[in-house]
C-alpha cells in the first residue's frame, strides 16, 4: 500500500503551520543557520514501526540541510533500546521539525503495534483484523496505512466504498429486506451491501434478503458461532463491537471470517520514541 505524496506533504505543512506558525521564537533566536548536530531516534518500548519516511520527510520540509540513516524501517520489529535512525543536518531543521515528526511516527507506529497483537493473537483461525471509519479527521489514510503495517486489512474508506445497513438506516427505512431491496434498484453491479444485524432472527432475513456481507452487532460468542453455523460459508461474516484483546481469541475462535476494531485508530496508545540530539563538543 502506498500514501500519495501530494497528500503527505499537505498534512505535514498544515502541521507545521499549526506548530510554528510564524517563527519558533526559541530555535531561530537562539542559533544560527551554519549550526549542525547529529541526533537519533530512540524507542523506548517494543513493536511495530511505522512512519519513518513521513517523519524523514517532515524534515525535508521543515528546511533541508538534512540527511537520515533509516536503521529500522515500515512493518519491522523493534526493541525498547533500538536506534531506528540517525540524522545529520541544520540544528535549525532538526529541532523544528523534531515534535511534528514524532507526532506522525509515534501515532502510526502505535497503530502498526496495536494491529499487530491483534493479527498475533487470531493467528491460526479464520479471522482477519480489519480497522474502521472511527477514525481522526485528517488522518484516516494514515492510519490505514498504519494498520496495513500491522498485518491488519482496511474496512471501507470512506462512505463511496460499500453500501452498508446500519441499525440506524435499517430503522429509518423500515426493516432489513426493504432496505435491500430498495438499494438493489439503484446501486450498480460493483457495489457490494454490507448488513449489521442484532440478532439471529435478523440474520435470517439478512440472508433471505440477498447480503452480500453480514456484520454481527454485539453479540455473544455463543450467537456468533451459531451464526457461522447456519451460514455456512454462503456469505463473509464480521463481528464488531466490544472487542477487546481480552475477547478477540474467543471471537475469532467463533469461525467468523473478520474482526473490525475501531479502536486500532480511536484511542490507540503512542509508542514510545524520544529523538536525542547529540551534544555539542
Amino acid at each position: 500500500m502506498m500514501l500519495q505524496q501530494t497528500y503527505i506533504d499537505r498534512l505535514i505543512t498544515t502541521a507545521l503551520e499549526e506548530d510554528i506558525h510564524y517563527i519558533d521564537v526559541t530555535t531561530d533566536n537562539l542559533l544560527d543557520d551554519q549550526h549542525t548536530s547529529e541526533a537519533y531516534y530512540l524507542a523506548k518500548d517494543s513493536g511495530v514501526l511505522c512512519g519513518i519516511e513521513i517523519a524523514k520527510r517532515v524534515f525535508e520540509l521543515v528546511g533541508g540541510n538534512f540527511s537520515m540513516d533509516i536503521r529500522i524501517h515500515d512493518g519491522e520489529k523493534v526493541q525498547k533500546g533500538d536506534i531506528i535512525a540517525t540524522m545529520t543536518g541544520s540544528t535549525k531543521t532538526l529541532l523544528k521539525g523534531e515534535r511534528t515528526a514524532l507526532n506522525i511516527l509515534q501515532h502510526m507506529s502505535g497503530i502498526a503495534t496495536a494491529t499487530s497483537r491483534c493479527v498475533e493473537l487470531v493467528a491460526g483461525t479464520n479471522a482477519q483484523i480489519t480497522d474502521t471509519r472511527k477514525t481522526l479527521p485528517g488522518l484516516r489514510p494514515l492510519q490505514k496505512y498504519a494498520v496495513t503495517v500491522g498485518g491488519g486489512k482496511n474496512h471501507r474508506y470512506n462512505l463511496s466504498d460499500g453500501a452498508m445497513l446500519k441499525d440506524n438506516h435499517i430503522d429509518a427505512y423500515g426493516g432489513i429486506t426493504p432496505a435491500v431491496a430498495a438499494l438493489r434498484k439503484k446501486i450498480g453491479h460493483m457495489v457490494k451491501i454490507e448488513v449489521e444485524v442484532r440478532t439471529l432472527a435478523e440474520l435470517e432475513e439478512a440472508l433471505s434478503a440477498g447480503a452480500d456481507i453480514i456484520m454481527l452487532d454485539n453479540m455473544s460468542c455463543e450467537e456468533m458461532t451459531q451464526a457461522v453455523a447456519r451460514t455456512a460459508g454462503a456469505v463473509p461474516l464480521e463481528a464488531s463491537g466490544n472487542v477487546t484483546e481480552q475477547t478477540i481469541r474467543a471471537i475469532a475462535e467463533t469461525g467468523v471470517d473478520i474482526i473490525s476494531l475501531g479502536a486500532l485508530t480511536h484511542s490507540v496508545k503512542c509508542f514510545d520514541i524520544s529523538m536525542r540530539i547529540q551534544e555539542k563538543k
